[in-house]
């Protein structure tokens, strides 16, 4: 739906939109919740064919989301008060580890290979985050996107 009139332009974006916008960025933030807390926080992250992955630090966020696995996560580029896009992705938060099912260590390979190439020291020796020992990812279930422009 496109909301038209002397002022800024609303619409939704298209997943395809939605996809390079996902994918042109690397940090967003992702919201979840637990009994009757809600919190968000910024994370770096891969966008990779239905996934979204990253590394974090052990911690209360990971404890909360072995309880409510599901969360939402939203990347925004803002050049104007009027003038933006933003994406909201809702899916299911894993925590990935290299052991158990040859299904959990391929995605858990999938998700490092995806990471390297936002940071190729990672998981080396030389490795600025190797602090967030936690690999992740979250599976897109759904994502949608809007836009506010004042261009013509």
């Amino acid at each position: 739906m496109v909301v038209r009139g002397a002022g800024p332009e609303f619409r939704e974006l298209s997943n395809p939109e939605s996809m390079a916008l996902l994918e042109r960025n690397s940090v967003g933030r992702i919201a979840f919740s637990f009994r009757d807390s809600v919190d968000v926080r910024p994370i770096h992250y891969v966008l990779d064919d239905g996934w979204l992955f990253g590394r974090t630090s052990a911690g209360d966020k990971l404890i909360t989301l072995r309880h409510n696995q599901w969360v939402a996560f939203e990347v925004d580029e803002i050049s104007g008060p009027l003038d933006w896009q933003s994406v909201v992705v809702r899916g299911s938060f894993y925590v990935l580890k290299r052991e158990g099912s040859t299904h959990d260590v391929r995605l858990y390979d999938r998700a490092a290979d995806a990471i390297r190439r936002l940071s190729p020291d990672a998981f080396t020796n030389r490795d600025p985050l190797a602090f967030r020992t936690e690999v992740f990812g979250v599976s897109i279930d759904s994502i949608s996107g809007r836009s506010c422009s004042t261009r013509e």
